[in-house]
């Protein structure tokens, strides 16, 4: 019998999008995906990139989220960039739908992992922002990390 991954393994990470979007609220979601694009994903290839949230006749997909073809696969191999559909409970959906009727709001994926064998996608509702918030928000990344360094230089005794 084969050993399941017991703890999570992420694929890959959308770091940009915490970069570009202000996250208002996190979900974690199943994905309907074919055999190929599990292999795909256990080769650790992926890229949330691009991808965005969409609903269709009342269920949530996720677009332009590129998973590679899998080498070995035959005819039975997937479009790259195909939509997939999301499984969450009809609250959380309900509950993502009223929110993304705000103007402003979007749904972009964050994270892709393995969860006890599963793959699970993480999306956020997001407000993108202005590009004075980015430079903001960099600018308090760097005074944090330079108060902390100082606190770390004060606490060996070392002082300049």
């Amino acid at each position: 019998m084969a050993k399941k991954d017991t703890d999570e393994r992420i694929i890959a990470s959308n770091r940009k999008a915490r970069h570009d979007f202000e996250i208002l609220d996190t979900f974690e979601a199943g994905m309907v995906l074919s055999g190929t694009e599990v292999k795909s994903l256990r080769e650790g290839k992926a890229s949330l990139i691009d991808g965005f949230g969409q609903f269709y006749r009342n269920e949530l997909y996720i677009e332009n989220v590129y998973i590679p073809e899998y080498l070995n696969g035959s005819w039975t191999n997937h479009a790259a960039r195909r939509r997939r559909k999301l499984l969450l409970h009809r609250a959380e959906l309900l509950k993502i739908e009223r929110k993304i009727n705000e103007s402003g709001l979007t749904i972009v994926p964050l994270s892709l992992y393995f969860k006890k064998g599963r793959a699970k996608i993480e999306i956020g509702v997001a407000r993108g922002k202005k590009e004075y918030d980015k430079r903001q928000t960099l600018r308090e990344k760097q005074d944090n990390r330079e108060a902390l360094r100082t606190m770390r230089e004060r606490n060996r005794g070392v002082r300049e």
